[in-house]
């Protein structure tokens, strides 16, 4: 697998902050990317609170599934409460699975940096406090990593934000779901006050930034997540 060349998207314009959690920015596309295959395949991403960052990608056309889960640490300590703490590895992360005919790496990335997270926050995502709401891709094989380091890299020497970009790069090792009643929580609680607050802006932001990759129904997990 190899990597091609991908054409600069249009520059970075900022979404008033006062009717987002955080931020909203649409960036630059990746001007690197992966080359075309004609498989399904899997990103994990982190940044912060799992319910937003899947109700996003649950609305990408090309996405098949996206699972909330654990990414970072072991198995034996991948449950909420313990992840909670802070100290297991683990990051409150999403697994993507898409269609690269459909939608790219590179265009998950740009979306994961428009609408899902604030890349200049590492260990906290607004109110959420923690290593295990930190800015984080799980790359999974040296095509990813590649991208995505050239990508934060682009991102940075544009000055896409009003600070560094403090998204890591961590080697995939495993990917946990979450518990079942964290699955498809924005779409099934909207007018909870977090899910209101934080997520449905993300979502809101997704159909503005991204017309042509915005699907209206949400892709949901429903039986095939874990309990």
């Amino acid at each position: 697998m190899g990597v091609v060349a991908a054409t600069l998207g249009a520059s970075a314009f900022w979404v008033s902050s006062r009717s987002f959690a955080e931020p909203a920015a649409l960036v630059p596309a990746p001007m690197m990317d992966e080359a075309p295959r004609p498989h399904l395949e899997t990103a994990v991403v982190a940044g912060g609170c799992f319910w937003g960052v899947q109700g996003v990608f649950q609305h990408v056309k090309g996405v098949s599934e996206a699972i909330s889960g654990y990414s970072g640490g072991s198995k034996a300590n991948a449950h909420y409460e313990i992840v909670g703490t802070g100290q297991t590895g683990h990051a409150e992360s999403v697994r993507i699975t898409f269609d690269p005919r459909v939608v790219s790496y590179g265009k998950i990335l740009q979306i994961y940096f428009s609408v899902a997270t604030d890349p200049t926050e590492l260990n906290h995502q607004g109110a959420d406090t923690g290593t295990q709401y930190r800015s984080t891709i799980f790359a999974a094989n040296p095509e990813q990593r590649k991208v995505a380091a050239a990508y934060i890299s682009q991102l940075d020497k544009a000055h896409a934000f009003d600070a560094p970009v403090v998204t890591t790069i961590e080697p995939f090792k495993a990917f946990y779901p979450a518990e079942g009643y964290h699955q498809d929580f924005a779409t099934l609680h909207p007018d909870d006050g977090y899910i209101a607050t934080n997520d449905m802006p993300k979502i809101a932001a997704l159909r503005q930034f991204f017309p042509a990759l915005y699907r209206p129904q949400a892709k949901l997990v429903g039986a095939t997540a874990s309990e």
